[in-house]
């Protein structure tokens, strides 16, 4: 009796609707602006988680560095504090997002930046360290990207990029000196698996490089159509298999904001072009121990994309 009441129970889960299990998980990077304001206004921070909740989105990568001369995680870290609460109160992450348009931080991936970097990073761990359970941050996203500084090329790339890693070593070590246990990763693009270089004395892709040292990776997978030659399951294959082999995570990032290369976002596609497409990715990479769910970049687009009048398809 009970292996036919196991058998009904495999045959039930089996056969139900994909849409009816787990869906995997969405983060949304929110960067300066409206992060600030969902932190300094309750109003904002009300119909902002939910906006959020409405589109299942649960972890939100929130901005936490200094904006326009003021740095409130160390000025008026309570804001901080009575948002992120709000935000676990209804079974949501917070990410704590480094790295800034605004501060230039592609700098600080350069020695001469390097004191800067720590002490970004470190205010997030002391902040964490001084507030209750319920109101630390769950985890920290990174973006911080050398090949967007004006010097980076073929040239400098390697120095650049060993001068990351060097950066995310220097990080993950204050991680392990306040016995930190939120979980660190960077936004990295997903052609750093085409670059290999000698780092720590190992020959490796940066990729490889950079998973190795964090805790997961948010994935920069950025194109429109999930299968075939230059899509998101191909670009991320390389990542997906590497992290499965050493226990780590990879969230697979995806724009829709608007660009000029149009394969590089669903700013054309809309809503349900994008739905159809993460489900197919979803659904490939379902059984992968790797496979932590997407980011969306970013939230400012992310609303006025949704926003628009769709036509049916």
């Amino acid at each position: 009796m009970r292996l036919r009441t196991a058998l009904c129970l495999l045959f039930v889960l089996y056969a139900l609707p994909t849409a009816a299990m787990a869906k995997a998980s969405r983060a949304i990077w929110t960067w300066e602006a409206e992060s600030y304001a969902m932190v300094e206004d309750p109003a904002v921070a009300e119909e902002a988680v939910a906006y959020l909740k409405s589109q299942h989105i649960d972890t939100v990568y929130l901005y936490a560095d200094a904006y326009r001369g003021r740095n409130l995680i160390v000025e008026q870290p309570q804001l901080y504090q009575a948002f992120i609460e709000r935000l676990h109160r209804q079974r949501m992450k917070v990410y704590a997002l480094l790295g800034s348009a605004y501060l230039n931080t592609e700098n600080y991936v350069l020695p001469s930046h390097r004191t800067e970097a720590e002490a970004m990073f470190r205010r997030v761990v002391e902040y964490n360290a001084a507030v209750p359970q319920a109101a630390r941050f769950d985890g920290v996203n990174l973006d911080i990207e050398p090949h967007i500084l004006d010097e980076w090329n073929d040239d400098t790339r390697e120095r650049l990029l060993v001068g990351f890693l060097d950066m995310s070593d220097a990080l993950m070590r204050i991680k392990r000196e306040y016995k930190a246990t939120l979980l660190v990763g960077p936004a990295i693009p997903f052609w750093l698996d085409g670059i290999e270089l000698e780092w720590k004395g190992r020959v490796r892709p940066v990729s490889e490089h950079a998973i190795d040292t964090y805790d997961y990776v948010a994935l920069m997978d950025y194109r429109d159509r999930a299968e075939g030659r230059d899509s998101i399951l191909s670009h991320a294959a390389d990542e997906i298999a590497y992290a499965n082999r050493v226990d780590k995570k990879v969230v697979i990032g995806l724009e829709v904001s608007s660009n000029d290369i149009d394969k590089v976002t669903f700013d054309e596609e809309g809503p349900k072009v994008f739905e159809r497409e993460v489900r197919k990715v979803e659904k490939a990479l379902r059984g992968e121990p790797s496979f932590a769910g997407f980011a969306i970049h970013h939230y400012r687009a992310y609303r006025r994309w949704a926003a628009r009048d769709w036509p049916d398809l």
